[in-house]
């Protein structure tokens, strides 16, 4: 409050809510937010972190004279909080020296309770992630349960999904206009629960050729208790996507009604370039004396785009982002590089240039008419799209300028390149190999079972073949040594033992010896999420069998790093019952020896005994250096032993 007096302001019109520590750098929805909202006119002040047991903290900028903003942060607090396999993290990258407990379970729910403690009356209007991806019942996989939406359980009295630049900016300027909350319901990109007395109102949102029906999605009580209704939920929501053609939706909770609206529309250029222009310090508040492990690893980087046309089904970008490519021009990107120049702090490096992907940058489908009446997921799966432009030369001229910008020593990307785009451009692979790669390379296959990628809207292998025979052969013509760290997910729907025995064999023969395992997590509203919980493909409606039960999760990390002594008993015990002996051994095709060896033996007692390193209270994630995969198969193993990731 005392920066609120020393810039002459009485009151504020809007207070911002975050989970986050608050860091004024754009990659922090509530700086972004709030200097959009500042640059509107608006009085804005941040209220991150608060204290959540009582409301004294949310009362200490007064009243505000149009609403709180609440959101949960960057990430879904449950999510944040937690391992996949439940377990409470040890870390909080969004918080000051990575501490945990700073934000309370379900953020969203229980911030927008006190802001209505403190202040009754005043409109609470929710959002970020953890808010668009709970928009309509959903499956929470830390209850193991259907939830309903969560403007149900937050009595927020309105929710905007997706990015919100465009609707909180609206919303603001009708409340200071003196409309009433109600009078923004007409908004794209906003959901609300009506009365039970009240009448669904009547809004167009698009012309003549694309129809304005209302589909009613299985209710909260259906969906609950009948998992052909959740997948059919699952299949009509992620079909009105689309904002061009999305049609508006509704879903019972009870006696009322929960609308949800179509999505707000893809920002143009110039609108981009405006809400990255602004004066963001790239900084930390002065009130923190810790370092935030988030902005550490983002303060050196720059945004290009917005949004995923991949569609992956265990991926939540497109449900929040878009599926529409929204691209900054190269004059702002470049205007954002030289004032990270000019500042006395920064060292030369540039730690990524890119988005959700490294090099979707100005793709988008070269039929206007065509993308604004089209359903499909995937503009790349099962095939890319002969409408959609893959030209690779936008993003090579901008990284050309970037390294060429004085101040700047180098250039890293560090966004996941989509090894299925990049072929298509040896140009492209070339230009990363000699200048943009540091040793490494992300890249995420994902896994190796045909049947698993195709439910993961995924490529097949003979991709990550292609790419890493073209990557190794340029990083040779560049005289440099450098690797693949391709990810792979265990436990996804459809992943069984088998599958998960086929991925490990693909990894020994490569040489590849992961050190990071990512354990799928069903995230709200993900088409992967509803095969896990209904077991159900919602889009062809066929069984998918999965995972779920703690010890076969662990079988399936495992044999993901069958390489660990540890990992010895549970590998071989897999392997067997699967009927895969001839994996056991001393072939140059075998997983495991067929003798445990004493490091194996030895885990086992440490478990027995209460010891194990994951019983250990004193354990926490370790740095692991990395091995030279055999074969010359350009990989790398993690640079991390976080395997709860």
């Amino acid at each position: 409050m005392a920066e609120c007096k020393a810039r002459g302001w009485d009151e504020v019109d809007v207070v911002f809510v975050s989970g986050d520590a608050y860091v004024d750098h754009p990659s922090f929805a509530a700086a972004l937010l709030g200097r959009v909202l500042e640059a509107e006119g608006f009085r804005v002040a941040i209220l991150p972190q608060p204290a959540w047991t009582t409301a004294d903290e949310f009362r200490q900028f007064g009243r505000p004279r149009l609403c709180f903003a609440v959101s949960a942060g960057n990430m879904d607090s449950m999510i944040n909080h937690y391992t996949a396999n439940k377990k409470r993290r040890n870390d909080d990258a969004y918080s000051p020296g990575g501490r945990i407990e700073l934000r309370p379970d379900r953020a969203t729910n229980v911030y927008a309770q006190r802001c209505r403690e403190a202040f009754p009356g005043v409109p609470v209007v929710a959002g970020g992630v953890e808010a668009s991806l709970r928009r309509i019942a959903h499956f929470d996989y830390w209850s193991e349960t259907v939830r309903p939406s969560i403007l149900v359980t937050s009595k927020a009295d309105l929710l905007g999904f997706g990015m919100g630049e465009r609707v909180l900016v609206e919303v603001c300027r009708r409340l200071r206009d003196g409309k009433p909350i109600t009078a923004c319901r007409d908004l794209r990109g906003v959901a609300y629960l009506l009365g039970a007395k009240e009448a669904l109102p009547a809004h167009e949102w698009h012309d003549a050729a694309c129809d304005n029906r209302t589909v009613e999605l299985p209710s909260f009580e259906a969906v609950g208790g009948d998992k052909v209704a959740f997948a059919t939920a699952t299949r009509l929501l992620h079909h009105e996507t689309n904002p061009q053609n999305g049609r508006r939706l509704t879903q019972r909770h009870g006696d009322r009604l929960l609308v949800v609206n179509p999505p707000a529309l893809a920002l143009d250029e110039r609108e981009l370039d405006r809400v990255y222009d602004l004066p963001y310090t790239r900084r930390p508040h002065p009130r923190y004396r810790e370092p935030i492990p988030a902005h550490t690893m983002i303060k050196d980087s720059v945004t290009t785009m917005r949004g995923c046309f991949g569609g992956c089904t265990f991926c939540s970008i497109t449900m929040h982002q878009g599926r529409a490519i929204q691209s900054r021009s190269q004059q702002s990107i470049l205007r954002e590089v030289q004032r990270m120049a000019a500042d006395p702090d920064f060292a030369g490096a540039i730690s990524d240039v890119g988005g959700p992907t490294a090099n979707m940058y100005q793709m988008r489908c070269s039929r206007p008419d065509v993308e604004a009446k089209c359903r499909r997921l995937s503009c790349i799966h099962p095939t890319v799209c002969k409408l959609l432009g893959v030209d690779h030369g936008p993003t090579k001229q901008l990284l050309q300028q970037v390294r060429e910008t004085p101040g700047v020593t180098s250039v890293r990307v560090a966004s996941g390149i989509r090894m299925d785009l990049a072929r298509f451009d040896d140009e492209y692979l070339e230009d990363m190999a000699r200048h943009h790669v540091g040793g490494q390379l992300k890249v995420a296959p994902e896994h190796t079972s045909d049947k698993v990628l195709s439910l993961m809207k995924k490529p097949a292998t003979t991709t990550f073949d292609e790419f890493a025979e073209k990557f190794a052969a340029a990083s040779q013509r560049a005289g440099k040594e450098q690797y693949l760290i391709p990810y792979f997910i265990a436990s996804h729907p459809g992943s069984g033992v088998h599958e998960m025995i086929e991925l490990a064999v693909f990894l020994k023969a490569r040489g590849y010896r992961p050190r990071q395992v990512q354990d799928f997590i069903p995230a709200p509203m993900d088409i992967a999420t509803c095969m896990y919980w209904t077991g159900l493909d919602p889009m062809t409606m066929q069984p998918v069998e999965t995972v779920k039960k703690l010890k076969d999760r662990e079988v399936q990390r495992a044999l993901m790093q069958f390489f660990k002594p540890e990992n010895w008993f549970v590998v071989h015990k897999a392997l067997v019952e699967a009927g895969r002996k001839d994996l056991i051994g001393s072939g140059p095709q075998c997983l495991i020896p067929a003798n445990p060896p004493k490091a194996a033996v030895a885990a086992r007692r440490d478990a027995a005994n209460g010891r194990g390193r994951r019983g250990d209270p004193t354990y926490v994630h370790s740095k692991d250096a990395g091995t030279k995969p055999r074969g010359g198969m350009p990989c790398a193993p993690g640079d991390s032993d976080d395997d709860e990731d």
